[in-house]
């Protein structure tokens, strides 16, 4: 017999060799119909793999992340039979299931496939899913391995499998379909009951821009047909709100090929926009005490050497520029760290002077292959709200819970509510993906860790996803949509200060290290905006709108008190427009509401003689008559809500 401790503490014996299943059903066979996979000691495995030690066991189903994880998992290997299917000879790459949904990467040599291909993929899933069968695991040795898919002609496998040793190797058979794969699944394809293949995309093999050009095909599946046409209306939602669309008929940003992907710029509402966000943050910086640098956009490689920077992504950079006599090489700035560390090593310091908190709207460069641009969201060129905070050991508690009140502050201020706030850890088993040494990283940690606690903040830690130089805070919000993005970062770094050799003077008269905190709060504002315009569908706050009223003349004689009207208004910081074109007044209208400008102040024949204006707001429509007093009111009003 084994012990299965389940997660409510509970112990009961089973059989040995009794399976997660097993385990369901001696609880309930409703259960047992809704587990997926199940986490055991910690690791996901399938719903129907046999435990042979006294384990800890919990149930995954749908409402688990890794339950959806194993459902998706083993759509992509249900999408690979249909296309094996309806294409024979096709090769595999490597089908993994992503956030929303999978992915699988096929080579079908001169066969082009199309997004007009994916119904009737789409049809051969759903025939295959109706026959349940079985995704069984079955361990092979790397000879067998090989020789399998020597057999089949799919080089992309042996590749896979080279990398692997003996005992690490296992496959997965449903129905006709064998695929090499480490698993989890879920027990059958039964449970997949509605299917959308969304899209058709290029892909390097292994991301190497010299290796095969695959084809990647993108899908989701659920259980319930409800739940995937929820997903898709959400969808078409999404395409509504998408910043690229958006921001062009807003006319807030462009991008330019002659300029270079990925570099986008500004147009002059997007710069007030942005110029408005970055004037609101260093108001709040200079409340807080932080004192404002600007430094290069270039240094020289051996300072990103010394940083580590170049070591960990030198590749990801753009490569060194040549001064054409001294022969000195220097990086287009992918951090403003090391920039920030050499300003604190300008001149000697004492701890009386700690904490120093720098900030700078430093524009950062880094190299994204251009298949992973996408509008502001992922770009070559960026702007971060960065700043670098250097204290004492014993300051670090309190400076570390000062930045993350303002960085909640500044998530509410600009409407997001709701946000996980993440612990992000090195993973102890891959120590070389890290600088520094073991005792700082513990101190880094431990300061997280305590610090959050404190305040009593409800998170989540997630192994390997700290910087390289230390672990950080990272705030996951959720948009209007429901969709969840990282805004916003705080990390806590020992390894900086050693590798600049950066000191204070102490209380003892003898040289210490500072430690330094990395915050952005905005993280970048090309990707903070992308994602602002989607939550307010491009409704913006009235207080950040680069144009918060238009001015409607009814017919000419009203265009000069329009343009009175304006310059009026803008004396108590209202900003605007007249639009004064020879079109009715109902287009006008259709016109600005398509703009997303907040307010409308319609002015005809009666507003001129009783200086008054009619007032329509955004999506809401006739707000009544008012006079120019009550109209400042109004909008005051507004701007405090």
């Amino acid at each position: 017999m084994i012990q299965i401790t389940l997660p409510d503490g509970s112990v009961h014996a089973f059989e040995k060799g009794s399976t997660s299943m097993d385990i369901a059903r001696s609880i309930s066979e409703g259960l047992a119909r809704n587990v997926l996979s199940a986490k055991v000691n910690g690791e996901v495995w399938d719903a129907e793999r046999p435990i042979e030690q006294d384990s800890t066991v919990q149930l995954l189903t749908w409402r688990d992340p890794e339950g959806k994880s194993s459902f998706w998992h083993s759509s992509a290997h249900l999408m690979a039979e249909a296309i094996e299917a309806l294409y024979p000879g096709v090769k595999f790459g490597i089908g993994p299931p992503i956030e929303n949904g999978f992915y699988y990467d096929i080579d079908l040599g001169e066969t082009q496939l199309s997004i007009n291909d994916l119904p009737e993929i789409e049809k051969k899933m759903k025939e295959l899913a109706s026959q349940k069968n079985h995704y069984i695991r079955k361990e092979v040795s790397k000879a067998d391995a090989v020789a399998y898919f020597q057999e089949k002609g799919d080089e992309y496998k042996l590749e896979l499998i080279d990398g692997l040793e003996d005992g690490q190797i296992t496959f997965y058979q449903q129905g006709n379909f064998v695929d090499l794969c480490k698993g989890p699944h879920i027990p059958d394809t039964g449970k997949i009951k509605a299917v959308k293949l969304l899209n058709v995309a290029g892909a390097y093999w292994r991301g190497d821009e010299t290796r095969q050009m695959m084809t990647r095909i993108y899908g989701i599946t659920f259980p319930k047909q409800k739940e995937l046409t929820e997903y898709l209306e959400l969808l078409e939602e999404a395409k509504k709100r998408d910043h690229r669309k958006l921001g062009a008929e807003l006319e807030l940003f462009t991008f330019s090929e002659k300029v270079g992907a990925g570099l986008p710029m500004w147009l002059p509402k997007g710069t007030a926009l942005r110029n408005r966000l970055e004037n609101f943050m260093r108001q709040e910086q200079k409340k807080r005490g932080y004192q404002e640098v600007i430094t290069p956009h270039i240094g020289k490689k051996e300072l990103y050497v010394t940083s580590g920077h170049y070591e960990k992504y030198g590749s990801d950079s753009f490569q060194p520029i040549h001064t054409p006599k001294e022969g000195e090489e220097f990086l287009l700035k992918p951090m403003n760290c090391p920039h920030h560390c050499e300003i604190y090593a300008s001149r000697p310091h004492s701890y009386r002077e700690l904490p120093l908190r720098i900030a700078e709207f430093g524009t950062v460069y880094r190299y994204e292959q251009s298949g992973e641009l996408h509008g502001l969201s992922r770009v070559r060129g960026f702007t971060q709200d960065d700043a670098h905070i250097f204290c004492t050991v014993d300051q670090l508690k309190d400076e570390f819970l000062n930045v993350l009140e303002l960085t909640q502050y500044v998530l509410k201020k600009m409407g997001f509510s709701e946000f996980t706030a993440q612990i992000s850890l090195r993973d102890p088993e891959t120590p070389e993906k890290y600088i520094g040494t073991k005792e700082n990283w513990d101190k880094a940690e431990q300061a997280i860790i305590e610090a959050t606690a404190e305040v009593d903040m409800e998170t989540v830690t997630v192994l390997g996803e700290a910087a390289f130089y230390g672990p950080k805070l990272d705030f996951m919000i959720k948009d209007a949509l429901g969709r969840s993005w990282q805004l916003g970062t705080i990390q806590v770094d020992y390894n900086l200060p050693d590798r600049f050799e950066l000191e204070y003077v102490g209380t003892d008269n003898a040289p210490h290290r500072p430690v330094m905190i990395h915050r952005a709060p905005f993280g970048s504002m090309e990707r903070f905006i992308s994602i602002l315009i989607e939550h307010t569908a491009g409704k913006l706050p009235l207080w950040l709108a680069p144009e918060q009223i238009a001015i409607l003349t009814v017919g000419e004689g009203h265009v000069a008190h329009a343009e009175n009207l304006l310059h009026e208004l803008a004396a108590y910081d209202i900003r605007g427009y007249v639009d004064d074109r020879g079109e009715t007044v109902g287009r006008k209208i259709r016109d600005t509401e398509l703009k997303k400008i907040p307010i409308m102040l319609i002015v005809g024949d009666d507003e001129v003689a009783d200086h008054s204006v009619a007032v329509r707001k955004q999506g809401e429509g006739d707000q009544g008559k008012m006079t120019v007093k009550e109209f400042v009111r109004y909008f005051r009003e507004l701007l405090d809500q």
